[in-house]
């Protein structure tokens, strides 16, 4: 095979590997996931968790892959993506019908889901106790579908005799006939009649012992319950999803609770009429929160990052290549150093941001540049910029705020400054709501957390970036004070895009008066 045809292959390789963990069978996803530092341990720890992260941070990776790993174990995994339960795009997010009735469906709807899930694993799976799995199913789903009437019932029942032949026994939908002779024959019939409203309802006693119930018939088996997607739940029933588990779930023995969501879009706890609350005190109620993006931030240790992800392409580009190329790449730095060319696999490094969905993006999109030679520089660029522009811009399309925010910090950072890198204080400037929207897009990127100064010991501050796809469109289409002078040799030159750093004397930025 000549080398043209080779390197096309290992491109091609870049641009098939899939965008999302769903679509992904558990058998490659397991093949292919990659932990940073310790949080394979932790993940797979007994104890309730929270698993926050930005969308492609890689928490269905990680759940799906955790799902697999207790399956071989001999543990049972019920895995959930949050989406897909009941009528989340209708009923749920109807903001018309009162809160306790949405809430009280979802609590149903995902009662049912689990109850569908365990109901497949004692079909195909062996339990320890299999026919008490099965009656502990049963009292699951009378707890999970049971329903009162709100208004007035009547029961009507009627006596009646008559004279006309009748033999044997007949059965309806309303009466019961039953023969007494060959001449008379009694009839009895009954009739409920409902002037009320059917409402569904939860009781947590008799759900809390069907949970018992089944946990006992798994015999030293573990149940884990993996939920995705929490934050795709409207806010205000997310307490009332969390409350469920809270009193029946995570007390129960033999059951962990792993939830992925998103910080800034997930409520697990509010208060209550009583002076109460409702739901998960995170940390208080038996659940801890481990975060993927804090997880992700390699400091400035870029060569634990570029072992991450050299990891991360050899994984998921490796299966493939076994059926496009003789002799593929045997280990991720042969496999860097054939698809790479100099600094620009550790330039994509830095354009992914610690994001493994946008790395697999930017470089397919790299690939395409490339076509039949090795991503260089310049195709990595050219890339980031290309997925800023085609997702990461539009999702702060409508809000007005954050766009303004955002074109502030570019005019102060890259115009002003020559740079990309800056300074919030932690207490306000990293928890304004605006930056909070510009984080969740990906558009700001934390670097590092907690810098102290030595002249103000008592603040404390965290290190941002302007996204690198952000900074490299803004150049490219002169958008700023600071556009390249030759935006050719600007591509391919290593100081293309200024090195990532902090100063603590001159880099924080006070939002109270940015662009004032």
């Amino acid at each position: 095979m000549g080398l043209v045809r080779r390197q096309q292959h290992l491109n091609q390789a870049l641009m098939r590997i899939p965008r999302r963990a769903e679509s992904t069978d558990r058998a490659t996803l397991t093949n292919t996931f990659v932990a940073a530092g310790s949080f394979a341990a932790m993940l797979h720890s007994t104890d309730h968790q929270i698993l926050y992260g930005r969308r492609g941070a890689g928490k269905t990776h990680a759940l799906l892959y955790l799902a697999d790993l207790v399956d071989r174990t001999g543990d049972v995994a019920v895995y959930l993506d949050l989406r897909t339960i009941g009528t989340a795009g209708g009923l749920y997010a109807d903001s018309t019908i009162d809160a306790a009735i949405r809430g009280t469906h979802l609590l149903v709807d995902t009662l049912e889901a689990i109850h569908e899930e365990l109901l497949a694993a004692a079909v195909e799976t062996e339990i320890a106790d299999g026919e008490g799995l099965l009656h502990s199913l049963d009292a699951l789903a009378d707890s999970a579908t049971a329903v009162r009437v709100v208004g007035q019932v009547e029961h009507e029942t009627r006596l009646g005799a008559g004279g006309e032949f009748s033999h044997g026994v007949e059965v309806g939908p309303s009466a019961v006939k039953m023969s007494l002779g060959a001449k008379r024959t009694a009839t009895q019939e009954s009739r409920l009649r409902r002037t009320g409203t059917e409402e569904h309802h939860v009781v947590f006693g008799p759900l809390s012992r069907a949970l018992r119930g089944i946990t006992r018939s798994l015999g030293q088996s573990r149940l884990w319950l993996l939920l995705d997607e929490w934050s795709s739940i409207p806010l205000d029933l997310q307490p009332l999803l969390a409350d469920l588990l809270r009193r029946s779930v995570l007390p129960t023995p033999g059951i962990t609770v792993k939830i992925a969501a998103i910080e800034r879009r997930s409520r697990f706890r509010a208060p209550s009429p009583s002076g109460d609350h409702i739901g998960i005190e995170v940390g208080a109620d038996a659940a801890s929160a481990v975060s993927l993006d804090d997880i992700m931030i390699f400091d400035s240790s870029r060569t634990r990052a570029q072992e991450f992800f050299a990891q991360l392409f050899h994984n998921h580009a490796g299966s493939r290549l076994t059926t496009m190329i003789p002799d593929p790449p045997p280990d991720p730095e042969c496999y860097v150093a054939e698809t790479f060319r100099g600094i620009a696999f550790s330039e994509l490094v830095r354009a992914a941001e610690g994001v493994p969905r946008d790395a697999i993006n930017i470089a397919a999109l790299a690939a395409q540049h490339a076509h039949d030679e090795p991503i260089s520089v310049r195709e990595v660029r050219l890339a980031a910029r290309d997925w800023y522009l085609r997702d990461k811009q539009t999702a702060i399309s409508g809000n007005e705020p954050a766009h303004r925010l955002l074109r502030k910090l570019v005019d102060e950072v890259v115009g002003k400054r020559r740079s990309r890198t800056f300074l919030l204080d932690q207490i306000g400037g990293a928890r304004h709501t605006m930056i909070e929207e510009l984080y969740d897009a990906r558009l700001l990127h934390v670097l590092k957390r907690g810098l102290s100064d030595s002249k103000h010991p008592g603040t404390l501050y965290d290190g941002f970036a302007i996204d690198y796809g952000c900074y490299v469109s803004l150049l490219l289409s002169g958008d700023t004070k600071a556009k390249p002078r030759a935006r050719g040799a600007w591509l391919t030159s290593p100081k293309g895009v200024p090195r990532d750093g902090f100063t603590l004397a001159n880099e924080a930025i006070d939002l109270g008066t940015l662009g004032s």
